[in-house]
């Protein structure tokens, strides 16, 4: 059902209450996700995206109840990603000959996904499509945002910018304004899209917040592609990417860790224990890589500014969680981290060493060479990771 987004701009997409993990399972959406795509209808009437493939039916059943399809005449595609461009073939088979305006990445993945030969028109920053009503659309190359075809489009007059997957967030709402959204699931969801999606291109993100600010276009709006759109506070929006483009941290220590026996688990909460001791401000928050979302975990390392990496040797290795939270740690490239690594061992106390080893390997700022037990901790070894916390705390 289309709902009115501002004058003749209207959103056209679908509210999926259901999903629960995106990009295959890598991504968990707890509170599921919308898929947004936006009618513009001018002298000349402009679709900016589609919808993921699964809802491509509903979509086209839909959309034709708001326009005749013929009376189409631009499409937009900001980001060929499938959650975006799902619902295009069936879109395109109805109207061929319409063009479709991309960056030249969009034409390659675009092609890439369905192999059709679309009416493309690729288009670079600065290209204007004059859509009538002394209104134009402004298109803004944002590459690596966060793929190498995404654009913005910016639409004069209504002062609206459509930023894609910048500035949103997966929540399932119908509410389709951020300011009428539950603000504490906003907030949660929020920080978790920035850390797990678009945090390995910090470098990019500040780039093109520049960049937009040198354009001095006066946006009143900012429409995404998933979630709620920003109508308020515009300013705080931007302000709000360019803190966590820039080697964010917030008051906190986050320590995570997988156990075999408990010893490694005894070892994080005794850690935890001397860390409190030593600073009653700072936060502290304990992860079971086994047991915890793997996401929120990022989450919660993209908000520390430190990190403990704990895991008892297995087979000359760390465990297998705590090794695939290391790659994905490594994958989302989160800057201004210090870290050191724990662990129990019973023969040769590989997996610290391998732990620390790979921690500088991505970037992280390794403060000591941490602390590993043989065998069970008891008494006294829980005793020296007190004071190992007690220490650790001191060096971050």
């Amino acid at each position: 059902m289309a709902q009115k987004i501002k004058n003749n701009v209207y959103w056209m997409g679908k509210v999926d209450w259901q999903l629960r993990r995106f990009h295959g399972d890598e991504y968990s959406t707890n509170h599921g996700s919308t898929y947004n795509s936006y009618l513009i209808k001018e002298e000349k009437s402009v679709l900016i995206d589609t919808v993921w493939a699964p809802y491509s039916q509903e979509f086209m059943r839909e959309l034709p109840k708001e326009i005749d399809l013929r009376k189409i005449d631009a499409v937009i595609a900001n980001h060929a990603e499938v959650d975006h461009s799902g619902a295009m073939e069936d879109l395109m088979r109805s109207i061929p000959d319409v063009p479709v305006y991309c960056t030249p990445n969009g034409v390659k993945s675009l092609k890439g996904h369905y192999h059709k030969d679309w009416n493309f028109k690729p288009v670079r920053t600065g290209d204007t499509l004059d859509i009538g009503h002394g209104k134009k659309l402004v298109f803004i190359e944002a590459a690596m945002l966060h793929w190498p075809d995404t654009m913005f489009t910016y639409l004069t007059g209504d002062n609206i910018l459509f930023s894609n997957d910048a500035f949103g967030q997966h929540l399932a709402t119908d509410k389709i304004f951020a300011d009428l959204a539950d603000q504490a699931t906003l907030r949660e969801e929020d920080i978790k899209y920035y850390a797990n999606i678009i945090a390995p291109w910090s470098k990019m993100v500040d780039a093109k917040l520049k960049e937009i600010a040198a354009m001095r276009l006066p946006i009143e709006m900012i429409c995404t592609s998933h979630g709620a759109c920003w109508r308020k506070d515009i300013g705080k929006v931007f302000a709000k990417y360019d803190a966590w483009a820039n080697a964010y941290q917030e008051n906190r220590i986050c320590i995570i860790y997988d156990s075999m026996w408990g010893g490694t688990r005894a070892m994080a909460e005794a850690i935890a224990r001397g860390i409190r001791m030593a600073d009653g401000e700072v936060e502290i928050i304990v992860h079971s890589l086994s047991k915890s979302d793997k996401n929120d975990v990022m989450t919660d390392i993209f908000r520390s500014k430190a990190v403990l990496v704990g895991s008892p040797s297995h087979n000359k290795c760390m465990l297998s969680s705590v090794a695939a939270a290391l790659e994905e740690m490594r994958g989302l490239a989160f800057k201004g981290k210090k870290a050191a690594a724990f662990g129990c061992y019973g023969w040769s106390g590989e997996a610290q060493v391998r732990m620390s080893a790979i921690l500088k390997e991505i970037g992280y700022d390794v403060v000591d060479d941490g602390i590993k037990n043989v065998w069970e901790p008891d008494g006294p070894a829980l005793d020296a990771c007190v004071e190992y916390g007690k220490a650790f705390a001191g060096k971050v």
